[in-house]
């Protein structure tokens, strides 16, 4: 004898116990009589056990169908929910999404981005990540990231990458280095100084963009000390330590000491970019991907 419920079945079951009338459980269930009839009759035979008590006047619930119905009321419930979730999933709208970042897109318009994304999609379940760019492409790779921020990332042939915008190179200088009043100063004054840098192990690209307009000036930057975050190398720069090139979004640090001066003639920006798995078409991906485009993109 098979002996599976359907969901069709808690339905007729829950109509005709709430409405205690065969007739308009029927009409509720837009049913002929006999067909309701018969699938309560066949639900008692699974269950084994009568679940109504009938009389020529009245239809009441026995003892089973009294515990059945609360089940049935979280059955129904339960699958109600889950259709609810899974829709908002596939929508994009709920469900766990793992961004990786560079910390200096923060510095930028990335707050803006998550702020609206969260405010768009509460259900989502957004975890952070800030890293360097090549450790942040790593993680696309390998699947522990959503989505990526990055900043000159190296080509990556598995990875869709799109610039989100660009920003032009300043010179960070010690509020009392003699060039430090000017309002713009080329590359090539700076050539017999010592340098604060990031680290090479950020990107081979994110570290060579700032070099080459060194190189363009004709020289190549005599590099003293590294450090992993550009709020680091700015106190270094501040305490003496040298000098260096930064991003135009490096100047929001208001540091006392630091200076940020605009490069003249500086042709090479740098460039924050969207990155996510080549062919990824999850709905939960593609709903961040276009809320930083549209904030990113009004950047200029």
């Amino acid at each position: 004898m098979d002996t599976d419920l359907e969901l069709k079945h808690l339905r007729s079951f829950v109509a005709v116990a709430e409405e205690l009338h065969f007739g308009r459980a029927a009409q509720k269930l837009y049913l002929a009589q006999p067909a309701l009839s018969q699938q309560i009759r066949r639900m008692e035979e699974i269950v084994g056990s009568p679940l109504f008590t009938r009389t020529s006047r009245s239809v009441s619930l026995t003892s089973a169908g009294k515990v059945l119905l609360e089940r049935a009321h979280r059955t129904l419930r339960n699958v109600r929910l889950d259709l609810e979730e899974t829709r908002s999933i596939a929508r994009g709208e709920s469900g766990r999404l793992n961004v990786g970042f560079v910390g200096s897109s923060m510095l930028a318009t990335l707050p803006a981005v998550f702020r609206q994304y969260r405010s768009a999609f509460p259900l989502v379940q957004i975890h952070l990540h800030e890293s360097f760019t090549s450790r942040v492409a790593s993680g696309l790779l390998d699947g522990t990231l959503d989505a990526g921020i990055l900043r000159d990332s190296d080509p990556q042939p598995d990875l869709e990458v799109e610039t989100l915008f660009t920003e032009r190179y300043l010179a960070v200088l010690p509020s009392k280095h003699p060039r430090a009043s000017q309002r713009t100063i080329h590359a090539s004054v700076l050539r017999d100084e010592p340098f604060v840098f990031y680290s090479r192990v950020a990107g081979s690209v994110a570290f060579d963009k700032p070099l080459s307009l060194c190189g363009g000036a004709g020289f190549r930057p005599r590099v003293v000390q590294e450090a992993s975050h550009w709020l680091s190398i700015v106190r270094l720069v501040a305490a003496g330590f040298g000098v260096s090139i930064a991003p135009a979004c490096v100047a929001t640090i208001a540091e006392k000491g630091v200076v940020y001066v605009p490069l003249r003639g500086a042709t090479e920006v740098s460039h924050v970019e969207l990155a996510f798995r080549k062919g990824e078409q999850r709905p939960i991906v593609q709903g961040f991907a276009r809320m930083a485009r549209t904030i990113g993109r009004t950047k200029v």
